[in-house]
């Protein structure tokens, strides 16, 4: 999630939670943003996140890490409150056969409607994509 736009730049779902799923959204995010040295990545204190692999992965881009206190959930405030948004816009409201048909749902609902339609009070009541439009022409 960026922090400035509240978009969500890198995201992957699988069946369980493993080392591979945070590097995915990373390197999804990496390939997309193409983000300069002196990034600041904060997360929580999960294990997929102090992995000496994910760690390499943001020193080898020059990425500060940043991780939450233990038992803090308020320093992650707003990745928590992203997922408590795609819980209560999207999924408590659907039941899904497959995993796959999940999968479509949630890409569907971040990238076409929450990245680009959903409007944050942050924001100036702005999507993130209109956000970050308005503040690259400024």
């Amino acid at each position: 999630l960026d922090l400035y736009s509240r978009a969500v730049v890198g995201w992957a779902m699988g069946s369980r939670l493993t080392g591979d799923l945070p590097e995915q959204a990373l390197r999804m995010a990496l390939t997309t943003r193409l983000p300069e040295a002196g990034l600041l990545h904060h997360s929580d204190r999960g294990s997929q996140y102090a992995a000496r692999q994910y760690q390499q992965l943001l020193t080898t881009h020059g990425i500060t890490a940043s991780m939450s206190r233990t038992g803090n959930c308020w320093d992650n405030a707003c990745v928590e409150s992203f997922f408590g948004t795609l819980k209560r816009e999207l999924v408590y409201h659907r039941q899904y056969a497959t995993r796959s048909e999940a999968t479509q749902d949630i890409f569907e609902y971040i990238e076409v409607f929450y990245n680009r339609q959903r409007r944050h009070s942050t924001l100036g009541y702005r999507s993130p994509a209109e956000f970050e439009a308005r503040a690259a022409v400024a």
